[in-house]
């Protein structure tokens, strides 16, 4: 009479061991480099609110405020010093751009920083050393 098996044999259990150990090495791979993204999403959301608050900033002031800070440095390459851009040595500065802006190109030569129109400016908030950047237009 045949006696039914009951349970594993110990190379039915080592087999299965050493196919678990080899499935383990990538599934712990991926689960790394999906950790390592969620901590590059997390700092690049907190960029991206932090530019969008300093936005915010710029934008309350009174538009006189900004004109004057924008003739005062009259290229629109040059940042504007604190308090509108962070103070040099903060980790992730904001840095923040002001220029008079030519929005109907009457001059014809594309550049849209020469020959300005009244009342317009252009501001740009970015991160120091990303490319990331808002930008916006404002009338008086």
């Amino acid at each position: 009479m045949n006696k039914r098996q009951q349970g594993f044999s110990y190379m039915e259990l080592l087999i299965a061991t050493l196919l678990i150990v080899i499935m383990l090495v990538p599934a712990l791979e991926a689960m790394q480099s999906g950790i390592q993204g969620s901590g590059i999403h997390t700092e690049l959301a907190n960029n991206q609110y932090r530019m969008i608050s300093k936005m915010e900033e710029t934008l309350a002031l009174p538009f006189n405020e900004l004109l004057e800070q924008a003739d005062l440095v009259a290229d629109s390459k040059i940042l504007i010093p604190p308090p509108f851009s962070d103070a040099a040595g903060t980790e992730s500065r904001r840095l923040v751009f002001l220029a008079r802006y030519d929005g109907d190109d009457a001059d014809g030569d594309k550049d849209p920083f020469t020959d300005t129109d009244a009342g317009l400016l252009w501001i740009r908030v970015t991160i120091e050393d990303s490319p990331r950047a808002l930008e916006t237009l404002i009338v008086e």
